[in-house]
């Protein structure tokens, strides 16, 4: 048995021999307060039933059992075995001989609270004293808290009481109601609905709430179960948001309400189920891992979302796409779930489809699908060009191979295919498919199969070949486009190729673009069609005047790399400015980038290109991406001699000038931009008036301060680090200036102070924001030359902290301090010897980086 590690053939034989029907959780966090309270009691009793006899196994990760009662008979003896460590994790509660019919299992054991963001996380707020708890238990990490059967397909319901302080307020899945003992509360609820372990959620504290509600009205189709309220019904759903007191102030309550009311608009028009949960609770928590958790009716969400500083529309717009992404699972993922978790992919990628259409479609940001071109897209062609890239639906042999594929394809490339599905078969059509699986499958589990089956019954079209070519299958297709002039300047011919491994089928849109008189580049021919095989001719165009500039996936419909005929590209780095519409400039922008990835663009010429033309751009996501990738082309894909000689002042000073212009929020972006380059003396002079509170038209706050300095500490500007890092704390001390600090002073440019930090990260002892700050510090821009005494080192040290680190915090480690500093020869040979002697997450983990130091290397030859 492997409870911390369940593979899914132990998975499918658990839920072969056993049905569970409800848990009875009773936690004791009373203590939870305390200076030293590092575990809390956990008793949980879980009704199930075993179709069969037979042996399995219930998951508990504790500190220490004290009891376990199977049918009120005491096992606890041959349940538990015991290791050098206490209890056994690994090996989980053994329950062998279970007997037909139904059973009782009553576990009490003692629990550890959470530094990592795993299971039961405990956060002391810096700024009050003040303890908050939260839980995050995707992908098994409800064995953390509770006794329980932890994998998707074992849905139960729930009953929760948990004592707290008296002035806690709990929130979790149901609604809460409370009674008190002295200094004590009692907090009690039911959850009616079978719910996965991995969507359960506690959230206690002294959590500040706002509290509204969404009514409105269930658009009925021919796929509405009959079940469902009718159309003239009016559908209340009452909504709170929570966060901790120190920050309540800032919380933007109305703005957080009205989109979250205006995804509930638009999922109740079209996917023809009215949200199932009763309450909808979204609850901002302190270090959390990921944007956020989409437990049924208590969405946990990073508070880094609270903006305590100056925001700009982009990070309202990635805000409001985690609501909505969040809220889409309700539907997919919640009510109906997985069975096992090779069909994560299809709960995340549907979550991020279904957030972009509704960004797009129902709020202020109706350039959603730019931004993903920009910022999901991006991601998800890194993450495919990788060695380690993965087929879509891929193997989940076992949870640590499903916590490596939380990644750019899973969640991206599945969304941009789900992008392109919905292209081939017709909106209207893929959302009748889509309300066909809610309808057929509620409070279930299903499988990617079960999805394609009402898609094809929705839209009369055999998907099979469709989800064999784009499911099945790694790597992108490239579509590029030929033709031939006629001598009147006509296309004569005009054909898009395809070059891929899996010749896959492709909707797809041709653009013809112009430069106008006005000095503005706009299209003025589009042609859609199928692409299937090496070569698909585009009658259409024949005999159409030849363009300045051909787009062969306008609109970005599908997922391919989109190369650029000669003349086109040369059209694009003297004009990307003038381009009108934002889609096509992005996927200009994107082609660019991937020319440079590829080496066909060396990389010094997209520098250049963003050097002339970020200012220009209007999309703040995509002006935020493009000054990241001109940063990793300045220093690492271009010539170090060159980014030496030259590169850094190019690059610094197109950021300067974009700080002093006159949109302030675009300013910001290019501020943020700057403080994490290495910098030139004209940079530091900037970041040194940034200090100062002298900005330009930037309203100069906390967090830009701290990353001024951070910056300028790095590169040695500050005479001394200590002294500015504790006034600045002095000023803010607030929990993210706490971190601020932990960040700078492990930037700080001395062989002492990079040994202390480094120390700290591979210790073990750091909590995940820590971890998470104390890592960004020591491999700030500046501080190459002294990272290099921790090269080797860190090949020497990896294994252990695999080992050693939980899963979040290993990969964690593992990616951030990866030795990119030192590019060399050396350093990828000793990659391949940790690879050759590594299995399993570790190997993917060093082979991943290795791939991008390679490619760094080679596309500094290139360049030179």
């Amino acid at each position: 048995m492997t409870s911390t590690n369940l593979t899914r053939a132990e998975a499918e034989a658990r839920a072969e021999l056993i049905q569970v029907e409800h848990y009875d959780v009773v936690l004791d966090l009373s203590e939870a307060a305390g200076e030293h309270a590092d575990c809390f009691s956990s008793v949980t009793t879980i009704e199930f039933t075993a179709r069969k006899a037979g042996d399995t196994f219930c998951d508990l990760q504790a500190d220490s059992v004290t009891e376990v009662l199977l049918d009120s008979e005491d096992i606890t003896e041959s349940a538990v075995r015991l290791s050098a460590r206490g209890y056994d994790e690994d090996r989980g509660l053994k329950l062998a001989g279970l007997t037909p019919g139904r059973h009782t299992l009553r576990v009490t054991a003692k629990c550890r609270y959470s530094r990592t963001g795993e299971g039961l996380h405990r956060f002391v707020d810096p700024a009050d004293g003040q303890v908050y708890l939260y839980t995050q238990f995707e992908t098994a990490d409800a064995k953390r808290m509770v006794a329980c059967f932890d994998q998707p397909d074992l849905k139960a319901t729930w009953t929760f009481t948990i004592t707290t302080p008296r002035d806690w307020t709990v929130i979790s899945n149901g609604p809460q109601s409370r009674s008190f003992a002295g200094t004590r509360a009692v907090h009690r609820s039911r959850i009616d609905y079978p719910l996965s372990t991995y969507l359960i959620a506690v959230c206690a504290g002294p959590y500040v709430g706002v509290h509204d509600e969404w009514r409105g009205h269930l658009t009925h189709h021919p796929e509405t179960p009959e079940d469902q309220p009718a159309a003239d019904e009016e559908i209340r759903i009452p909504l709170a948001i929570y966060t901790r007191a120190s920050i309540a102030k800032h919380l933007d309550a109305h703005r957080l309400f009205t989109e979250t009311k205006q995804g509930f608009d638009y999922y109740h028009r079209n996917f023809g189920f009215a949200y199932p949960y009763g309450k909808y609770d979204q609850v901002f928590v302190p270090e959390f891992n990921a944007g956020a958790m989409e437990n049924a009716g208590c969405i946990t969400i990073r508070d880094e979302y609270v903006f305590t500083s100056a925001a700009t529309h982009y990070r309202y717009e990635r805000r409001a796409d985690t609501v909505l992404h969040e809220m889409a699972h309700m539907w997919f993922g919640d009510l109906v779930t997985m069975r096992w978790w090779d069909d994560l992919w299809l709960n995340e990628s549907f979550a991020t489809w279904a957030s972009a259409m509704s960004q797009s479609e129902e709020t202020e940001y109706q350039t959603a699908w730019v931004t993903f071109t920009a910022v999901e897209k991006a991601w998800a062609y890194s993450q495919d060009q990788l060695p380690t890239t993965h087929p879509i639906s891929t193997d989940a042999s076992d949870i640590e191979t499903v916590n490596q594929n939380f990644d750019g394809i899973t969640y991206a490339k599945g969304a941009s295919v789900l992008k392109q599905l919905q292209a081939y078969v017709g909106r209207e059509n893929f959302f009748a498919g889509v309300r066909r699986h809610f309808a057929a499958h509620a409070f279930g589990n299903a499988t990617f199969t079960d999805l394609v089956g009402a898609l094809e019954q929705a839209s009369g079209r055999d998907l099979s070949d469709w989800a064999r070519q784009w499911l099945k299958t790694t790597g992108i297709s490239r579509l590029s486009p030929t033709f031939t002039l006629a001598e009147d300047g006509t296309y004569a011919e005009f054909a898009v190729l395809q070059d891929s491994e899996t010749l896959r089928d492709h909707r797809v849109a041709v653009g013809l673009y112009r430069l106008d008189e006005d000095g503005v580049v706009r299209r003025f021919r589009r042609v859609e069609l199928d692409v299937s095989g090496a070569r698909t001719e585009v009658a259409e165009l024949v005999g159409e005047q030849a363009a300045d500039l051909v787009l062969v996936n306008d609109d970005d419909l599908t997922y391919c790399l989109m190369g650029l005929d000669d003349a086109s590209r040369a059209f694009v780095t003297e004009h990307i400015a003038q381009i009108e519409s934002p889609m096509a400039r992005t996927l200009c922008w994107s082609a660019a980038w991937e020319d440079t990835r590829s080496g066909t663009l060396p990389a010094r010429e997209f520098v250049r290109l963003v050097a002339r033309g970020a200012a220009s751009e209007t999309q703040l996501s995509v002006t935020e991406r493009i000054l990241a990738q001109a940063a990793i082309a300045a220093h690492r894909y271009a010539d170090p001699e060159w980014a030496r000689a030259e590169g850094t002042e190019l690059l610094c000073d197109a950021l300067v000038d974009g700080a002093r212009g006159a949109n302030r929020e675009a300013a910001l972006i290019f501020a943020q931009a700057l403080c994490r380059v290495p910098l030139s003396e004209r940079a530091s002079d900037y970041l040194a008036g940034v200090l100062d509170g002298q900005a330009g038209a930037i309203e100069v706050d906390a967090d830009l301060r701290w990353l001024a300095l951070t910056a300028l500490i790095s590169h040695g500007k500050v005479a001394d680090p200590e002294g500015q890092i504790a006034r600045l704390a002095s000023d803010d001390r607030s929990s993210s200036g706490a971190m601020a600090a932990v960040r700078a002073r492990a930037a700080v440019p001395t062989p002492e102070a990079k040994e202390r930090g480094w120390q700290a990260a591979t210790s073990g002892q750091l909590s995940n924001l820590g971890l998470r700050f104390t890592n960004e510090g020591l491999t700030w821009a500046g501080s190459e030359e002294l990272m290099t005494a921790f090269s080797a080192r860190y090949f020497e040290v990896a294994e252990d902290i695999w080992r050693r680190f939980s899963p979040e915090m290993a990969q964690r480690t593992l990616v951030e301090l990866y030795p990119h500093w030192e590019a060399s020869q050396e350093q990828l040979e000793r990659a391949d010897q940790l690879i050759a002697a590594s299995q399993g997450g570790l190997k993917r983990v060093i082979a991943e980086n290795r791939d991008r130091m390679a490619r760094a290397l080679r596309l500094r030859e290139i360049d030179a």
